[in-house]
């Protein structure tokens, strides 16, 4: 009689494995460095491999070793009882993994009626492709034996099933409704005390499934969005699911998010563990399944990918296929999502470069869509010139944001400031505060290098306000501050002849109006707030012409008194003596033997003597003519 007929069960002594069969053992079975004792007849009936090793030896006490075998020692356990005979348990956890076993141990028909392999074959068929929980708990389990079981297609079908279940009613796949659960009659009604209320459940959420799918691997969840793709699921709907798991495993991505809250599905029946995710794999993933959208939440989530993949430090690929996505939505962009931090050994606090060559991604597909755009339309007013407005004041908001680091070089605000074109800007205010921001946190910057940033700023597009800050205003060169007052005066000029022509027409509303700033001051205050202005404006203008005047007078009679003094006695060429001799306090200071250290105050928006002793200048204040 076989030994299979005695069997009541295996035990285990040290590490070794030893069957109740009351026989003793012909054949040792070595699977992972574990020894099963165990008899031929069962295992030869049963099992294709085991046969075949069989034949090939003429020892009576047989060993054959298994190595790489499916499941390890616990799922060959599986395969044995089934040998000899005893109650074996599939499950949606091991199925797979006995799928396996049995094809690696060729469990076939051609070996016993209804063997392992059919068995396994038939559940997965009946009871797991049927059943979404099920079909997840499969794919979870599938890790340790994935090649055999995409060999045997058995991925491949879990997952066509889970796409075919997303498509359709989730309830028809022994998944209830999350809203009403049991309060749900057998023909769709809601249920209330048991008493059918008519009422019947109007849609269910697109989303429901994703939960359920993040429990998934990389690789796995990679092959479900593809298959979904294939079957015709929308993009959108796929990109929710693709910003759901990257957020489960990329804790850093949460605060780029609109903070809205998912509700997750708890079952007792259905406890998953989390996968273990290698960041880096799958950021480079993502990269690869989310779609060409466009919209603001998706590039929130495309500038918090990149900031993750720049601290990972994921394939310089993927990093620039990231900027390359955020280019092409920049418009959309907002000012807290696009300052990156320089995760690098660089000094500066934000990382600059990568906002840049996101603005040359966005001129370049700008320039497309421009090829395309009808010439007739004006560049100032075709809809395609909105996106580059929207950036630019962007732009101008983000400098204005990283100007106080002070670390950061002038060339790179240059470089930002220069990265879209002039007509991208219809007023310069934004870009004008931005460096008054860097030069008030960098107030050892030359004159040069100032002047070098300003040259970035049209001051014809300079509101009436920005230009009266800048001709007040310190910090800029004195060459800068004239050129701004020159400019408002005659962008003052336009606009009053153009409003006294508009009261003598007595058509001012239609006619065309000369300048945007006109038009403001007209509808505000109306042509005599012009001449108020222009007025004030004169004031203080030969003001300050009559005070560069008197400098220079001053500064002449200082080298006059100096000559005459040194030559009168050489006891009088001390510095002290001969400003004490000709009326001027001397500022101590270790150049005090220059002319420009007298310290000279008046009634001057720029007390600036070092400037004012030029000729040139005051050659400049006469060629001012106001009318």
């Amino acid at each position: 009689m076989a030994p299979a007929g005695k069997v009541t069960g295996f035990h285990k002594e040290g590490s070794d494995w030893f069957c109740n069969a009351g026989l003793p053992s012909d054949i040792t079975v070595v699977v992972d460095d574990i020894k099963f004792h165990l008899h031929k007849f069962p295992l030869v009936s049963k099992c294709g491999k085991i046969a075949r090793k069989c034949e090939e030896s003429s020892e009576k006490a047989f060993i054959a070793a298994f190595e790489e075998f499916p499941g390890g020692p616990d799922t060959f356990l599986i395969a044995v009882k089934f040998c000899y005979g005893l109650r074996v348990e599939l499950t949606p956890r091991n199925i797979v993994i006995v799928y396996c076993a049995a094809d690696y141990l060729q469990m076939t028909d051609e070996y016993g009626e209804d063997n392992l392999l059919s068995k396994s074959e038939n559940f997965l068929h009946k009871n797991v492709l049927h059943n979404w929980k099920d079909c997840i708990l499969a794919l979870q389990s599938s890790d340790p034996v994935i090649a055999r079981a995409e060999k045997l297609q058995i991925i491949s079908k879990c997952l066509s099933a889970l796409s075919m279940m997303v498509c359709t009613d989730p309830s028809l796949f022994g998944w209830p409704m999350m809203m009403y659960g049991s309060l749900q009659s057998p023909g769709g009604s809601i249920l209330w005390n048991g008493i059918n209320t008519g009422a019947r459940i109007q849609s269910v959420e697109s989303d429901w499934w994703f939960e359920d799918i993040s429990y998934l691997s990389v690789g796995l969840f990679e092959r479900l969005i593809n298959t979904m793709e294939t079957r015709g699921i929308r993009p959108e709907i796929l990109v929710g699911a693709i910003m759901y798991y990257a957020r489960k495993y990329l804790p850093g991505l949460g605060r780029w998010q609109s903070g809205q809250s998912r509700k997750t599905r708890t079952f007792a029946s259905f406890s998953l563990t989390p996968a273990v995710v290698d960041q880096k794999v799958l950021i480079e993933t993502i990269e690869k399944l989310i779609p060409e959208k466009k919209g603001k939440s998706f590039c929130r989530f495309l500038l918090g990918l990149l900031r993750v993949a720049l601290i990972l430090g994921v394939s310089q690929m993927c990093k620039d296929s990231l900027e390359r996505r955020v280019g092409m939505q920049l418009e959309v962009a907002t000012l807290d999502s696009l300052l990156i931090p320089a995760y690098s050994d660089s000094d500066t606090l934000y990382n600059v470069d990568c906002v840049e060559r996101i603005i040359h991604h966005f001129m370049a597909s700008e320039s497309r869509i421009t090829l395309f755009s009808p010439s007739s339309l004006d560049p100032e007013t075709s809809p395609s010139s909105e996106p580059l407005r929207k950036v630019a004041k962007l732009i101008d908001n983000y400098i204005a944001e990283v100007a106080s680091d002070i670390h950061l070089k002038p060339r790179k605000i240059r470089s930002l400031a220069e990265a879209l074109p002039e007509s991208s800007r219809p007023l310069h205010d934004g870009l004008y505060r931005a460096l008054d921001i860097y030069f008030k946190a960098h107030p050892w910057l030359s004159e040069k290098e100032k002047e070098e940033l300003c040259n970035t700023i049209d001051y014809q597009k300079l509101s009436i306000d920005a230009c009266a800050h800048a001709s007040q205003n310190a910090r800029l060169p004195l060459r800068v501050a004239l050129q701004v007052l020159f400019f408002e005066q005659m962008q003052l000029r336009t606009a009053l002849a153009g409003c006294l022509h508009a009261m003598d027409t007595e058509s001012a509303p239609a006619g065309p109006i000369p300048s945007d700033m006109f038009g403001q001051i007209v509808q505000r205050d109306g042509w005599r707030t012009v001449v108020q202005v222009n007025q004030v404006l004169k004031v203080d203008m030969d003001n300050m012409r009559s005070r560069v005047g008197e400098l220079e007078e001053e500064f002449s009679k200082i080298k006059q008194e100096m000559k005459r003094v040194t030559k009168s006695h050489s006891s009088l060429s001390s510095p002290r003596l001969v400003a004490r001799k000709i009326g001027c306090k001397l500022v101590p200071r270790s150049s005090y033997a220059q002319p420009d250290a007298v310290d000279i105050t008046g009634p001057t928006p720029r007390a600036s003597v070092e400037q004012a002793h030029r000729p040139h200048h005051s050659r400049h204040w006469k060629s001012f003519s106001l009318f």
